[in-house]
């Protein structure tokens, strides 16, 4: 089995931001994450990331919120773009 896209939305905002969220299904879990999806999710402006979800290789699955990296813990698709709008979301208010 080859890498098989789930998932692709973009959206140019009117601000001039980008919203983005890219997911595959692998055949084998990226190292460092327990299942089988590879994901890409990104907010930003102006070439900046101010929100981004990803497992990258060795890494696992991360966020980074205004240019800080922590930990997440992937459950599902579903709720990995909740919790990615949900962030894109308080950046958009006011």
């Amino acid at each position: 089995m080859k890498a098989e896209k789930v998932l692709y939305r973009k959206r140019n905002l009117g601000s001039g931001a980008i919203v983005e969220m890219v997911v595959w299904k692998l055949p084998q879990p990226v190292p460092g994450s327990s299942h089988f999806y590879k994901y890409r999710l990104f907010f930003g402006r102006n070439g900046e990331r101010i929100v981004g979800f990803d497992n990258e290789r060795g890494k696992g699955d991360h966020c980074h919120l205004d240019g800080i990296e922590q930990p997440y813990t992937f459950v599902s698709i579903e709720q990995l773009r909740i919790d990615f709008l949900a962030e894109v979301t308080r950046r958009l208010k006011p």
